[in-house]
């Protein structure tokens, strides 16, 4: 059982958030907390340029209200959207909030994750916590 759960989110098709929630519920321990992140990839700046001056704040706002939708009656559960690169984020995150535990979807590998490395790989490998994998 853990304390202190991070759920990477991904609105990507496939990736199944409430599987990864459920997951985490079952394996907290009484009183322990649960956090779900969203990493925003940095956008190039020619392509920032082209949209309006708030486009992060909008972007921010609207991922922490989808990540609320799976928290309702959850206690002791919060909410995080960080930038950065998706796999350096979550690990970085995990490692300077103590999390003991991340719970992350995948989807199934191709041969692209043999060369490139998806997300959950990258955390898998990379991870000083515990890691559940959820496909």
């Amino acid at each position: 059982m853990y304390d202190n759960i991070l759920v990477p989110v991904s609105f990507e098709a496939g990736r199944d958030a409430h599987a990864a929630m459920e997951i985490a519920q079952a394996i907290r321990q009484d009183g322990g907390r649960i956090t779900l992140l969203h990493v925003l990839e940095h956008l190039p700046n020619y392509a920032s340029e082209l949209l309006q001056d708030d486009h992060r704040q909008a972007a921010c706002q609207s991922i922490t209200e989808r990540l609320r939708a799976f928290t309702e009656g959850v206690a002791e559960a919060e909410v995080a959207v960080i930038e950065g690169h998706s796999a350096r984020a979550i690990l970085e995150y995990a490692k300077n909030h103590q999390k003991d535990c991340i719970v992350i979807t995948s989807h199934r590998p191709g041969m692209q994750d043999l060369f490139l490395g998806s997300t959950a790989a990258s955390v898998v490998r990379h991870a000083q916590c515990a890691v559940h994998v959820v496909r």
